[in-house]
Parts: structure tokens; sequence; C-alpha cells
């Protein structure tokens, strides 16, 4: 057993606190793994207000990195010493995506049996399967992708969660292509991650929609070709004067809300497709002109997790960022320590940083 601080939310709503938890050491198809980085996610606070479920209390922090410590029987896909980015989607291999060659799409992803507690012995709830606000955490192995050790945990980490998000989602889920137009609406680090992803894929326009300049600005850093502050004009109207009037091939919503998901549904050229990876909390709905969805044509997608395979992806994003081509360093905004995570989360509210990164 092993004793460690971490970052808990005891109750809907109130401030985090560090605690002492217990984590046990790794058992069959599991991964003890000491983190030394992880990133302040919206997701964990979504945890902290019970915006995922009420099964508190929460272990939070899930877009980690770290070295692999020990591993349970009858693991072979990494060993101690490994430099791994933990995932939330172990995937099983064994369920109908998978056998369809979909594993991305896995049904049936996994997490540890074992449950880590506090010192009363009372069950904690991790974050995505991860909790990893804490000096050590216990994972399926699944969860653990190897990458190039050369890259620092707090920038591999991002991959995690975030990032790879909005990478996943342009570039996976709304298969932007060369010449391609694109919008992305919210330019926190998933947004700029789209766009990111975009200029990768080779879009030439990239728009990059927020109701802060602030981030606008950082936005164009990533790729962004054109900029609209939806609080001054309107978003629709300017996609479209900046793409001939046609509308955007792909428009990815990245804060999870129904208005600007219909300022994303109306900014779509014909045939175009609009990519959801921003997360809308359970009582939200979305209303849509039923001929629209009909006469426009094109698609409409959820993209979770970037639909991403992590063994395959993770290790081609830290190659990009090696050759100077995905610039993962950027995201971090700044690196803090546990005692900082509260204060990271209004920050994050406040719209002041893309990632704050625990640094361990």
């Amino acid at each position: 057993m092993n004793e460690v601080r971490a970052i808990v939310a005891m109750s809907k709503g109130a401030a985090v606190t560090i605690e002492t938890i217990l984590v046990p050491d790794p058992g069959p198809g599991e991964a003890l793994v000491q983190v030394q980085a992880c990133g302040v996610c919206h997701t964990d606070l979504h945890y902290r207000e019970g915006g995922i479920n009420d099964e508190f209390p929460f272990l939070l922090g899930h877009e980690a990195a770290g070295i692999v410590e020990k591993v349970g029987a009858g693991v072979t896909s990494v060993a101690p010493g490994d430099f791994v980015v933990l995932n939330w989607r172990a995937v099983c291999g064994e369920c109908r995506s998978c056998r369809r060659g979909k594993p991305w799409l896995c049904f049936s992803t996994f997490n540890a049996t074992q449950k880590m507690t506090l010192r009363d012995g009372t069950v904690l709830s991790a974050a995505l399967g991860i909790g990893a606000f804490a000096e050590k955490t216990l994972v399926a192995a699944g969860q653990c992708t190897k990458v190039d050790s050369s890259v620092p945990a707090a920038t591999a980490g991002l991959l995690g969660c975030g990032v790879m998000a909005g990478i996943g989602a342009a570039v996976n889920t709304g298969n932007v292509g060369r010449g391609d137009s694109v919008a992305v609406f919210g330019c926190g680090g998933v947004g700029d991650a789209a766009i990111a992803g975009s200029l990768l894929a080779g879009a030439t326009t990239i728009i990059a929609v927020d109701i802060d300049d602030r981030k606008l600005e950082t936005a164009k850093t990533f790729g962004a070709t054109h900029t609209v502050n939806s609080k001054n004009v309107d978003a629709v109207e300017a996609i479209k004067a900046a793409t001939g009037g046609n509308g955007a091939d792909v428009c990815i919503e990245a804060i999870g809300l129904p208005q600007t998901y219909r300022q994303a549904f109306e900014a779509r050229d014909l045939a175009g497709t609009v990519v959801l990876v921003g997360v809308p909390r359970p009582d939200m709905e979305v209303t849509l002109p039923f001929i629209e969805m009909f006469g426009r044509g094109g698609s409409l997608k959820s993209s979770w997790y970037g639909d991403c395979l992590p063994s395959r992806d993770f290790p081609m994003l830290i190659d990009l960022h090696l050759q100077g081509r995905l610039p993962l360093d950027k995201f971090v905004s700044e690196t803090i320590k546990l005692e900082d995570v509260e204060e990271a989360f209004h920050k994050m509210e406040r719209g002041e940083v893309l990632r704050s990164v625990v640094v361990f």
C-alpha cells in the first residue's frame, strides 16, 4: 500500500483539499504510476461541481504523464521505468466496435479494479478512472501509453485529454483535409488544439470564434487565419464572409453550449460537417430546423476523446512535436503545485490560462 498526497473534491461545489490517500500496489492487469505532471482540465471542474455524477469524494486529475513504478501480473504492454501518458480510453479489444476494427469507439473501456481510498477507508471515485492529482495513482495497464521520454512531462501529459480531444476533433472526427475551411467555436485549450490540428491537416482557412480578444490573439499563434469576436459581430455571417459566402467545410464546437452549437450548424457549408467536442451539461437541449438538417446535407458528429486511439496517436503527436510541427509546449500557461489547484480552477474560469499544470 502506498500513502501519498492528492487533491480530493469531498462534496459538490466545495473547494478541493489536499488529502493523504492510500494507493494499492498493482494487481493483475494494473500499473502503479509515479505522476510527474497533471494538467488542470475543465472536466475536473465538472466533477467538483457535480456535473458528471454525484459519486463523491472524487480523486481529481486525469491529464497526466509519469513513470511506471510497478506492474501487476500479466502486464506486458508497459514495464517499470517506462515514461507514459495516461489515457481514459483503455480499449478492450473484444467489444463489437473493437472487433469491427474501430477501437477508438470502444464501448467497454476499462480501469483499475482495485480502489484508491482515504485513510479511513472511504472509497475514492477517480476522475475518468485515473485520479492523477496525486503523487502516485493506480490505473489499468492499458491506460498507459509509452512515449518518447525526451519530452517534458508537463508537455506530454496534455495529450491525455484536452489537446488530444481538440486535435482529434479536427483530424479524426472532422476529417479536415487539404484546402478545407474550418471554424472553431471556443478558443480554450481544446479549441486551440483543434486549430493546431486543422493546420496540421492542411486547412487553408481557419476561423477562430470566441468572446475574449485575449483568446483570439492566442488562437492566431496556433494557426487561426481569421478571428471573430461573437460578442461584437454575428459569428455566422462573419464565417460566411471569410469563406466566399458559403460557410465552413468543418465547424468544431469546443464549448458545449446549445447556442454555439446552433451557430456551428448554421455556419457550415452545404454538405459540411459539425463536430461537437465541447461537453454539455446533462440538462441541455438543442433545437434545429429539421428541413435544414436534410437540405444542407453533410453530417453532425460528436467527438469522444477526439476519436483517438492512444497507442496510435500519442506517439505520433509526440514525434510531430519533436519535429517542431506541433507546439505542444505552448499550451502550458504555467506550472503549479498541488496546493494551487483550486486557484487554477478560478484562473481557468476567468479565461486567464490555457493550461495550468501541476508538476510533482
